[in-house]
């Protein structure tokens, strides 16, 4: 491809308008010839490159065409260019939010089920809108299955899990005992640098892990029935009775457990 060919001329275009820059005025009938650009072809050329204004009619009988100044021509064509680049651009990051959305779970409603295994992209992308649903307060257990992971495998749904959350949230955090071997000796200075108002206390078991958002909704973390080390996803319920089972539950666990952060 030509360099004008890659500013957005046909291979025609290109050859009327540089055959114009050595002739200077001339009939539609004459550039053909002196172009090479077919008869049947002239007209509809030159009509595009007038309509770009990058040739220009004299009136006269018969209509002569004039080359535009090749400085203007690349200008026109570069404007040109950068729109379409523009449009083309708009519509990938369209295309884009559509995907991503089709990608993420969909956020539960009476009751839904999210597939996703420990650290996953998609539970991580999961835990952040999640909380974002949050409004004031958030109680998580963490027991199993994140007591036989890895930090390596959790770091992505813990920064997801406090990436969604709002500066005025208050959260607490209870990890079992054996919970809290997996985390980082850096976690205290984690929770610090969070903006939500947080409290982490430890207990010697936790049955199972799950979270409650605002006493509205619950999230249960469900075990993989084949590997007891990972879990095959999520479920979500707002049903107020199994709520406030789990609140129950909670604050139970809660009460007797002690702080892990001083």
């Amino acid at each position: 491809m030509t360099e004008l060919g890659e500013l957005g001329l046909s291979s025609y275009e290109e050859k009327a308008y540089r055959t114009l820059l050595v002739t200077g005025a001339v009939t539609a009938a004459e550039l053909s010839d002196t172009s090479g650009v077919p008869k049947g072809r002239i007209y509809d050329v030159l009509n595009g490159l007038e309509a770009r204004k990058l040739i220009w009619r004299q009136s006269s009988d018969p209509n002569q065409y004039v080359a535009v100044q090749p400085e203007t021509v690349v200008d026109r064509l570069l404007a040109e260019r950068a729109y379409e680049l523009k449009q083309e651009w708009d519509r990938y990051r369209e295309k884009a939010e559509t995907v991503r959305s089709n990608l993420l779970p969909t956020p539960p409603t009476e009751s839904s089920f999210w597939l996703g295994s420990l650290g996953s992209d998609e539970m991580s992308t999961a835990l952040q809108q999640h909380m974002r649903t949050a409004e004031s307060v958030v109680k998580a257990a963490v027991g199993p299955p994140y007591e036989d992971a890895t930090w390596e495998t959790l770091q992505s749904e813990v920064e997801g899990f406090f990436k969604g959350a709002n500066t005025d949230l208050s959260v607490d955090l209870l990890f079992s005992e054996k919970a809290v071997t997996v985390l980082p000796d850096r976690f205290p200075h984690l929770i610090e640098n969070q903006p939500a108002d947080i409290t982490v206390r430890t207990t010697p078991e936790i049955a199972l892990s799950f979270d409650i958002v605002d006493n509205v909704e619950t999230t249960i973390d469900v075990l993989h029935p084949v590997s007891g080390e990972d879990r095959i996803g999520v479920i979500g319920i707002k049903d107020s009775q199994v709520v406030s089972e789990f609140e129950q539950y909670f604050q139970r666990l809660w009460t007797d457990a002690v702080p892990l952060l001083e």
